[in-house]
């Protein structure tokens, strides 16, 4: 069980209550949701953005949506993707594909959908791929207390 470090300081300096999951390794959000048995609307999933001018956001969906590019810009915003040797720059601390969905210690802001915040708990990466953060909403909106809650993702039904 690896806890990426920038992570580990964040949650002590914030004082949140919180458990770490181990689970089986997992290649995608989707897949540690299964593996650890829990509900993939409740897995925090950070997706990187870039507005290829130095500035990055991460946008936070539950892990069982897709995020609506269309919905993340706001004014006169442009953002894409990062690629993966970005991100690898950005989290040096985590394995790819590990990231966990907490921003301002790693120098971006922060967008999270709704859906997410209206959930009691929620998980998310601790920088690898076999343990799993799990707290309250309530905490992790402590933990990231800047984060805009936005619409990021088309809503079910």
């Amino acid at each position: 069980m690896h806890m990426a470090a920038t992570l580990k300081r964040t949650l002590e300096s914030a004082q949140c209550q919180f458990e770490i999951v181990p689970h089986p390794h997992s290649a995608s959000s989707l897949e540690s949701a299964r593996v650890a048995s829990i509900p993939a609307e409740r897995l925090a999933k950070p997706v990187i953005l870039d507005d290829r001018k130095g500035h990055y956001l991460m946008a936070v969906v539950p892990a069982s949506r897709h995020l609506d590019m269309s919905m993340v810009s706001k004014g006169g915003e442009h953002w894409e993707l990062s690629s993966e040797s970005t991100i690898a720059r950005l989290f040096k601390d985590c394995e790819l594909g590990a990231v966990p969905a907490v921003s301002e210690p790693y120098g971006m802001s922060m967008r999270v959908d709704p859906l997410l915040t209206r959930q009691q708990d929620i998980y998310f990466e601790a920088g690898d791929h076999e343990s799993l953060v799990h707290m309250s909403t309530e905490e992790f909106l402590k933990l990231v207390p800047r984060a805009e809650v936005c619409e990021l993702c088309p809503q079910p039904g």
